[in-house]
C-alpha cells in the first residue's frame, strides 16, 4: 500500500494518564485513521506483554516503579471501525536494565509524543488463527 503524509503531530501527556487510552482517544478526536506514533518520557508502573505463540496470547510483565520511556514505536491503524494504537516500548529500570516488549499499560509521569498522520487506504486489524488482530497482507 502507498501512503501520503498528512498532519504532525507533537504534545505533552498529561502526568496521571495512561498512554494508550489517552493516545487512542487523541486519534479519534483528530480523525486519525492511519499513523505512526513515537515518544520518549517515564512511566510508572507498566505492564508490557510477551505474545506466546503456542498460547496464542500474551504474556503480561508487571514492572513496578518508574521507568523511563527510553523508546516508543508503534502505528495507529483501525480495530473494530475504531482507531487502535499498536506499541512496543523500551523501558530502562533505576540500575540501567533495559525491558522491552508490547504495551499494555503504562501511567504516564512524563510522555511527550510524536504522531505522523499518514493518508490512504485504512488498514483494519481483523482477528487471526494465532489470536493477534493484524492487516491483510499485501498482495
Amino acid at each position: 500500500m502507498r501512503f501520503s503524509r498528512g498532519r504532525n503531530f507533537l504534545f505533552r501527556v498529561p502526568e496521571g494518564k495512561e498512554l494508550l487510552s489517552f493516545i487512542n482517544e487523541f486519534a479519534r478526536k483528530n480523525n486519525v485513521l492511519i499513523g505512526t506514533v513515537s515518544a520518549i518520557g517515564s512511566l510508572r508502573n507498566p505492564r508490557i506483554g510477551y505474545f506466546v505463540e503456542t498460547e496464542g496470547r500474551y504474556k503480561v510483565i508487571e514492572l513496578k516503579g518508574i521507568y523511563e520511556l527510553v523508546s516508543l514505536s508503534g502505528n495507529i491503524s483501525l480495530k473494530d471501525g475504531e482507531p487502535f494504537t499498536h506499541i512496543h516500548v523500551a523501558l530502562g529500570d533505576s540500575e540501567g536494565r533495559l525491558w522491552g516488549g508490547h504495551l499494555v499499560e503504562g501511567e504516564v509521569f512524563v510522555a511527550e509524543v510524536y504522531i505522523q498522520e499518514l493518508l490512504g487506504e485504512p488498514l483494519e486489524r481483523k482477528p487471526q488463527e494465532s489470536g493477534l488482530a493484524l492487516w491483510d497482507e499485501e498482495s
